[in-house]
């Protein structure tokens, strides 16, 4: 019926319309896109007016605002860590005593059409938008240095449409009143190059202690490079080297653009540059500068500037000052091996707050070798600025297996499991007597040993972790499953390792790249007994009137099954396990307390790692060379006496507490799981006895479906003939028709 209705007016509509006259319809269409264009002009105008009528005068752009500064406190809010901006640095000079070499470097970065366009530059906003359509990201940036001027001394950095029509406009209406000179005059003496440095000159003097008008090329480059994001890629921090690089990107630009020759386009990019050093106070430096970013992230720094906030951090100021000086203390015998840095995070595991991390041995020392952070290449050995602890991603050796058999302990697994510390070959496609080299597609076959090159057959498990054998290691990350594992890692904290294809069974030996944070939260899970808080550094933020905008309340998420804790932390604080190894007294040993460890070391001594914890503590030591240059020693040798002190004032401070013992196995359980096999058995290995994929459940029927057993078996069996001194030697099973595992 509406149908009906519709097409009959429908119909009439277009028969009246029919019957005009062409000439009438276009007059219409004409009167109507008038109206609309005269509308259309009418509201620009009124916008115009209402976002102009108030455009700041001249003297606005060499004004000094008010800045009540943010301040960083320690967890008790009597240690004043760091202020964020304090007084503001600036001195206004005269447009001809900035360096050209400056005025060139900050033209080709941030608006090369600066002289030609009329404060908003439609070419850039074109491309910029095309180059964010086809990357599919939105890197490009489009604002001219007279934007940018508005935005810093007029409007803010809120991403609204009101805010972007009033930056557009003013921005036009300020081109028409001034000239090019006083906008970019105005534009250098009012930028914040970071360091509390507003304008060319206080950023001069600010990063290599001389004017503006004796920058040199390299020098020039290296402050306008600070321009988008001074904090990040401040040279006094953790990205050094993206500073440099982008000085290289803008001296590159400089030279397409013709400001400099090719010859000094070289001779920048191979001057050394020497930054005036940093003399802003500052307490728990790595940490601050942690806390900073996260504020600067979530608030952005004008409001940081303006709002003057106190922020009260996790950190135990008195803790933190110990972990210093134990590193620096520790420094003379580390260098001897080689070791040029080192770090530390300690956390309450309970709560997840961050009581003390020390990025690197110094974050006030020089560079070593001497001039090595002036390159890009990453060629330092000792790098203080560098914050090891949060950014830096390391291989963890051996420190890593405690997730790996936990997977396994969630399997069904548990430490009195027995497996295998013998000589085997773990690509299907390799020779089971682990002697190849190579398999027959190219991939390289994998043969791991112990620290020692030693094989001692059968050790349970508790054995292996405690002793910290590789072959057992890598047996128990082949039965528990390498994406599981990686599994097991992310959910009690470990934010890298989000390529699982990419791993393969070496991965239990620390074949991924970590972080001490993550790694040190990660082990407070076992301490809290599989309950994940992520590392807290903010406990409450005030504002200028002591009102609380922002306060930790972060609640522990179930991880890990309680009983798996247990047992892992029931065999990391086993000292008579690991005696035979490290010795009864080894810096992992605290007497009267009871305290899980372990320890870790990568290929060529490259890293050496000491994780452990208490139920109340958990604290993590890193130690090596930033350019991964290897060391002259083990973890236990490296890092595990700086881990003893710091471990050792916590518990000494705290009410004795110990770890609760796991339940005994329920009944029923599987006896191979437990260690037990049939009497009167000959050896086999565990793939014998248990389904892979359901190890709790019967044996396999057909235990060579496994692709692993027939190399796991000949391991089993050449141990047992050699130790017996049999003469004869088991054949090689045939190659099974599977595919092979991939590369290591």
């Amino acid at each position: 019926m509406y149908k009906n209705y519709i097409k009959k007016y429908w119909t009439q509509f277009i028969n009246s319309l029919k019957r005009r006259k062409k000439s009438q319809i276009f007059f219409s269409i004409l009167k109507y896109a008038a109206f609309l264009f005269l509308a259309f002009c009418a509201f620009c105008l009124l916008l115009f007016f209402y976002y102009t009528y108030d455009l700041p005068q001249p003297e606005k752009f060499t004004e000094s605002p008010f800045i009540q500064s943010t301040k960083i406190y320690d967890r008790t809010g009597k240690v004043l860590l760091y202020d964020i901006y304090g007084e503001e640095k600036r001195q206004i000079v005269p447009f001809d005593q900035i360096s050209d070499n400056l005025k060139h470097s900050v033209l080709a970065s941030e608006d090369a059409r600066f002289y030609q366009h009329g404060g908003v530059d439609f070419q850039s906003i074109v491309r910029s938008l095309w180059a964010d359509i086809t990357s599919q990201s939105k890197a490009q940036g489009a604002s001219t240095i007279t934007q940018q001027l508005i935005r810093s001394v007029y409007l803010n950095n809120q991403k609204t449409l009101g805010r972007k029509i009033r930056e557009i406009v003013l921005s036009i209406e300020l081109e028409r009143r001034y000239s090019k000179d006083q906008i970019f005059d105005w534009y250098l003496n009012e930028i914040p190059f970071g360091q509390n440095a507003y304008g060319a000159e206080s950023a001069a003097q600010t990063y290599f202690n001389k004017p503006a008008s004796d920058l040199s090329i390299a020098e020039a480059a290296a402050l306008t490079a600070l321009i988008p994001a001074p904090s990040y890629y401040s040279p006094y921090g953790s990205h050094k080297d993206l500073l440099l690089a982008r000085k290289d990107y803008i001296l590159e630009r400089m030279h397409e653009l013709g400001y400099i020759t090719t010859d000094q386009l070289n001779q920048a990019k191979n001057e050394t540059l020497t930054f005036a050093p940093d003399t802003t106070p500052i307490k728990a430096p790595h940490f601050v500068m942690y806390v900073k970013q996260y504020l600067e992230d979530k608030y952005g720094q004008d409001y940081l500037q303006q709002k003057g906030l106190k922020v009260y951090t996790s950190l135990d100021w008195d803790l933190q000052n110990f972990a210093e000086q134990t590193i620096k203390d520790a420094d003379k015998q580390l260098t001897a091996k080689n070791a040029n840095n080192a770090a530390l995070v300690a956390i309450d595991p309970t709560t997840g707050e961050i009581l003390a991390l020390v990025g690197s041995k110094d974050y006030f020392a020089k560079s070593y070798p001497a001039g090595c952070d002036a390159k890009t290449n990453g060629s330092c050995l000792f790098d203080p600025q560098y914050d090891v602890a949060t950014l830096g991603q390391r291989q963890p050796g051996s420190s890593f297996k405690p997730f790996v058999y936990a997977t396994a302990f969630k399997d069904g697994y548990t430490p009195s499991t027995i497996l295998w510390d013998t000589k085997t070959e773990f690509n299907t496609y390799c020779s089971p007597d682990a002697n190849q080299t190579v398999d027959q597609y190219g991939l390289k076959c994998y043969s791991p040993q112990d620290y020692d090159g030693k094989y001692r057959g059968p050790v349970s498990i508790r054995t292996a972790l405690d002793e910290s054998l590789n072959i057992p290691a890598v047996e128990a990350l082949y039965l528990a499953g390498v994406k599981d594992s990686i599994q097991t890692a992310h959910d009690m904290g470990i934010t890298t390792l989000n390529d699982p294809n990419r791993y393969g069974l070496s991965l239990v030996l620390g074949g991924g790249e970590v972080t001490l944070l993550d790694m040190t939260s990660a082990y407070g899970v076992f301490a809290t007994e599989g309950q994940k808080i992520p590392p807290v550094s903010i406990l409450k933020i005030e504002d200028s009137n002591g009102n609380i905008i922002e306060q930790n309340n972060t609640q522990p998420t179930k991880v890990l099954d309680t009983q798996v804790a247990r047992q892992i932390s029931d065999v990391l604080s086993d000292n008579a396990a690991r005696t035979p190894i490290f010795g009864a007294h080894s810096p992992l040993y605290i007497p009267g307390y009871q305290v899980a460890a372990k320890t870790g070391t990568t290929q060529n001594f490259n890293d050496g790692w000491t994780m452990g914890y208490t139920p109340f503590a958990a604290v993590g030591v890193w130690v090596g060379n930033n350019n991964n240059n290897p060391t002259k020693d083990e973890g236990i040798g490296l890092a595990a006496p700086i881990w003893n002190k710091v471990m050792t004032k916590l518990v000494s401070e705290h009410p004795v507490q110990n770890f609760t013992k796991p339940d005994p196995p329920a009944p029923g359980t599987n006896p191979i799981l437990l260690g037990q096999f049939p009497a009167g058995d000959p050896p086999h290995s565990i793939l014998y006895y248990i389904n892979k994929s359901n190890p709790t459940g019967p044996a396999p029927q057909n235990p060579a479906q496994d692709a692993m057993y027939p190399l796991w078996e000949y391991s089993v069996q050449n141990f047992v003939s050699t130790t017996t001194s049999e003469q004869q030697t088991p054949v090689p099973p045939a190659t099974p028709p599977y595919p092979p595992t991939p590369t290591p």
